[in-house]
Parts: structure tokens; C-alpha cells; sequence
């Protein structure tokens, strides 16, 4: 016969137990409460989220077993296929099932995360979800954390219920699982991003550049003066007045609107100058209002003529 006639069979590869090694163990394994096992969610409804276990039969946990989180929204935060670690803490036997309790295994296994957060310096999406005395409340891996109003922003918070329900980003600050205390920060995260724009910035600036500011503060060294757009840059003592001064005070004074020179752009640093624009004005005001020798006078040297000229 042909081979069309006789086709070659497609022999399958038999399974052997060990290809089943690992089910079979996890079937046979009897769980005890309080033990924390990890499941696939395959199904989630309004009151309970359903995992695959890989074992008899399935885990349930109730909604209210699943987060502490204050409006969890269990359909908008838990996906089919997501895997989840929970406490035994019982049986259904009317359904034949195992309910489990993620809240639980949370007090067990999420202050050892939040700890490798922390040192990882990991940044967070959180949603603030309450407003209390001196901060806001947010969650992270189902923990309550507490965002003090002084790491909300780099700047003075005057109003925390701008923040409620709002996404902001953290960072771990402080950990202490015995008191039950999560500190978490936003501070740190916005004064490296504004340090990455401010820095981006004053490469744009290049020194020579004349323009006006506000005096933002005085130090014994020299006075701060803002530009806009973020940037500021420092006024040495030595570059504010011609005359000699003991402090800033002496000339300036905080909202003062000044004008004043680049003269250097370094690590990230302006370095301003007053005095700069002193000298140039001196220096157009005697080259304007010097007077020419009279016909008499001509034969002055020019030696003697650039000894006049003040620059």
C-alpha cells in the first residue's frame, strides 16, 4: 500500500507520576489555620475573591477578609490571574472550600517587604485616602501609612484636603512593625525631581546674562536672589556693593527687586553679581562725560591721556 493509505500514527509521549509530582504533593499536603498559601485568582464578585490553590479545592476570601483599605473597590483592584498569598482560617463545608484571609498573611509577610521597600528606596503609587491631624493616610501592600503634611510636598502644604483621593508618589521613610508604624514620604521623591529640572535649567544660562530677581534671603555670606522659572542664585558679599559692608542687611533687604550678572555657572550652582553692573555704569559714565583737551592741550601724550581715563 501506499504511504497516503497508511498514514504514520502521532504517538503521544506517555506521562510518567513525576510530570504530576508536585499537584500530587500539593493535594495530599493537609493545611492546617494560620498556615499562608499562595493561589491564582480566577474568579472576583462584589463579596469574595476565588483562588486556584492547586490542591482539592478552592480558596475564598471574603472582600472584607481580602483589605483593610477604606472604599476598596475589590473588581477594580483584584484581576483574574493575579497571585495572592493568604491565611488559612477555616472551612466551608456547606461549598467544600477553604477561606483564607489576606489581611492576615499581610500581618505576617508585608512588614518584610515594606522593609526591603524601604531600603530599595522603591517608589510608590498610593492614593491618599484619609485626612487626619498634621497628614494624610495611605495604603501599601494593605499597611495603613502615615504621610506627615511636612513630606506631602517640597514646599509648605496649607491645605490637606487638596491630597484626598489623589495619586502621589512615596517612598518608604520609616518602618517600625512593633508599634505597627508605616511613615511614608513624598518630600525626597519631588526635591530630586525638581533638582533634575533645576539643574536642566541653569545649563540653559549662560554667564554674562543681565536680568532682574527678587531677594529671597540674606545670609552673613551673601544674599539669595530668586529669577523665576525655579531658579535662584547667590549674590556673594563681595559682589554686592562697591563699598565694603559687615552684612547683606546693610544694602538689601527680603522682596528687594534687584538687577543683576551671571558671572558663573558651576555645579549646578549661579553665582550672581551687583557690583558687575555697578562697574560698567562707572565705566560708560566716564567714557561719556570725558572731555577732549582743548587745541592748546594737543600735544598731551597718550600715555597721560590713558592716565586720566578711570576704568
Amino acid at each position: 500500500m501506499s504511504e497516503e493509505m497508511n498514514p504514520t500514527p502521532i504517538t503521544e509521549e506517555p506521562s510518567s507520576m513525576a510530570d504530576y509530582e508536585q499537584e500530587l504533593e500539593a493535594s495530599f499536603k493537609k493545611l492546617e489555620d494560620g498556615d499562608i498559601i499562595t493561589g491564582t485568582v480566577i474568579a472576583v464578585d462584589e463579596e469574595e475573591v476565588t483562588l486556584d490553590l492547586r490542591y482539592y479545592t478552592e480558596g475564598i476570601i471574603k472582600v472584607s477578609d481580602y483589605s483593610r483599605e477604606p472604599g476598596f473597590m475589590v473588581k477594580e483592584e483584584v484581576q483574574i490571574g493575579d497571585e495572592v498569598s493568604a491565611t488559612v482560617i477555616g472551612r466551608d463545608n456547606r461549598r467544600g472550600c477553604i477561606l483564607l484571609s489576606k489581611v492576615e498573611a499581610n500581618d505576617v509577610i508585608a512588614w518584610d517587604k515594606l522593609r526591603q521597600l524601604k531600603e530599595d528606596k522603591t517608589v510608590l503609587d498610593v492614593i491618599v485616602k484619609g485626612i487626619v491631624n498634621a497628614g494624610v493616610i495611605a495604603y501599601v501592600e494593605g499597611i495603613r501609612g502615615f504621610i506627615p503634611a511636612s513630606k506631602l510636598s517640597s514646599n509648605y502644604v496649607e491645605d490637606l484636603n487638596e491630597y484626598l483621593n489623589q495619586e502621589i508618589q512615596v517612598q518608604v521613610f520609616d518602618v517600625v512593625e512593633e508599634d505597627n508604624r508605616l511613615i511614608l514620604s513624598a518630600r525626597e521623591i519631588l526635591r530630586e525631581k525638581e533638582a533634575v529640572e533645576r539643574k536642566a535649567r541653569i545649563s540653559n544660562v549662560e554667564v554674562g546674562l543681565v536680568t532682574e530677581g527678587t531677594v529671597e534671603s540674606l545670609q552673613p555670606y551673601g544674599a539669595f536672589v530668586s529669577l523665576g522659572n525655579g531658579l535662584s542664585g547667590l549674590v556673594h558679599i563681595s559682589q554686592i556693593s562697591e563699598k565694603r559692608i559687615k552684612h547683606p542687611s546693610a544694602v538689601l533687604a527680603v522682596g528687594d527687586t534687584v538687577k543683576v550678572k551671571v558671572i558663573a555657572v558651576k555645579d549646578g550652582k549661579l553665582s550672581l553679581s551687583m557690583k558687575a553692573l555697578q562697574d560698567v555704569a562707572a565705566e560708560e559714565i566716564v567714557v561719556e562725560t570725558y572731555d577732549m583737551p582743548k587745541a592748546e592741550e594737543a600735544t598731551t601724550t597718550l600715555g597721560s591721556l590713558f592716565a586720566n581715563l578711570k576704568l
